[in-house]
This record gives structure tokens, sequence and C-alpha cells, in this order.
């Protein structure tokens, strides 16, 4: 375990979600559709792609092998370790760094394509986290996204604003079940692109996050 010291220097510190993540997110991925998802999302890339909370490394595997070099940003400790052990096994080049979406340790106009993949529901600050996407992203750069937020009907948004303001973030790492993802690319001047609508499960009895969104869009 982390000592106090090192703990409080993780820009990110949730270990015991982190490692329920982990297990979760390998699960739907392998019985809940997402792997389909992360490869839909990641088609078509080439060039150097920069990924915001690259998480446990779920997305390596999908990468064309078009993309040069992935630098994929991750400030949880452990998660960073399996992404790193998941960097190992990928086809494409991958170089896993500590940081935050809000301060990336990459150069202006470096990247091709920004990807950001379930990460803008825990962000600390999406405005700013979006701002430094368009900061490293070249001119006319694409930004491939799959996020879950805000629902379409009034009662469940009602639930997730209350469930927002209350236990979601505590017991969830940060997340917010209810962010308005589409609105939020608009207001830090990224063009949207072709994007659609899923409810993850597609069956059953909808959760605060079961509303996602996957498209594109490009920094002007």
């Amino acid at each position: 375990m982390p000592s106090p010291t090192r703990a409080a220097q993780d820009a990110v510190y949730h270990p015991y979600f982190a490692r329920f993540y982990a297990r979760l997110s390998v699960a739907a991925d392998e019985h809940g559709g997402v792997a389909e998802l992360r490869k839909e999302l990641l088609t078509g890339l080439s060039g150097r792609v920069v990924e915001i909370g690259a998480g446990n490394g779920l997305n390596f595997a999908h990468y064309p092998p078009a993309v040069s070099e992935v630098v994929a940003i991750e400030p949880e400790r452990h998660l960073r370790q399996l992404a790193a052990e998941a960097a190992l096994r990928a086809a494409v080049r991958v170089d896993v760094l500590p940081g935050t979406a809000e301060e990336l340790p990459v150069g202006s106009g470096s990247c091709d394509a920004a990807v950001a993949s379930l990460v803008l529901c825990s962000v600390a600050d999406v405005p700013r986290s979006l701002g430094e996407l368009r900061r490293v992203l070249r001119p006319g750069g694409e930004l491939r996204f799959y996020e879950h937020g805000q629902a379409g009907g009034r009662v469940m948004r009602a639930v997730q604003r209350a469930a927002d303001r209350t236990v979601w973030p505590l017991l969830l790492g940060g997340c917010h079940s209810g962010r308005d993802v589409l609105g939020e690319l608009t207001a830090a001047g990224f063009t949207l692109g072709p994007y659609r609508r899923v409810r993850m499960p597609e069956k059953g009895p909808p959760t605060p996050a079961s509303y996602h969104v996957l498209g594109t869009a490009l920094r002007g």
C-alpha cells in the first residue's frame, strides 16, 4: 500500500475504486459489448495520438496500425501500472505517463488526434481539460470521444442531478453521471462531427450512467 506521503503526491488517489473499476471494465468489455465500442471509437486513427484517462489500458488493443504512437495519460497509480502492462502487449507504441487532463505533459500542436474514453465524467475541470486537448492537437486534429452523460428524459436527468450532488462522485472515484458532454465540447470550441447515442446496458432497467454518446469532434 502506498505511504501517505506517496499518496499525497498522486494527482488522483482512489485506490479502492481503481481496483473495482479495473475488474468492472474488463467484465464490461468481455460481456457487455464495450470492446466493440472501443474498436469503433478508434477505427481509422493515424499518427500521434494522446489519450487522456487511459485507465487500465483497455483501448490499447484496438488502436489501428496507422497509429505511430499513443501518449496515454493516467493519474491514478494502480490503473497506470495496469496500463503500463497493457502497453507491453499492444501492437502499436504506447507510452504511459502520469498526469492529469487539466495539465497534459504534451507539446502544443504535437498530436494528430486525441481520445477521451469514459473519462470526462470524472475530471475535476472539464473546460480546462478540453482546452488542453485543443492545445495539444494540431489545427484540424480530431477528438474521438466515448462518454456517458446527460440522459434524454427529465425524470432521469433529475435522478442524475440528485446523484451527482450526493453519493455518486463519492462512491465512484469522482464520477458525475449527468455531464453534458456535447455541450461542453461545443463550448470549448470543438466542432462536432458524427456521433451516436448508446444505452449501456441495452436491456434492463437504466442507471444514471446508462446514457452514452460516441463520436468525433474537430479542433478549429
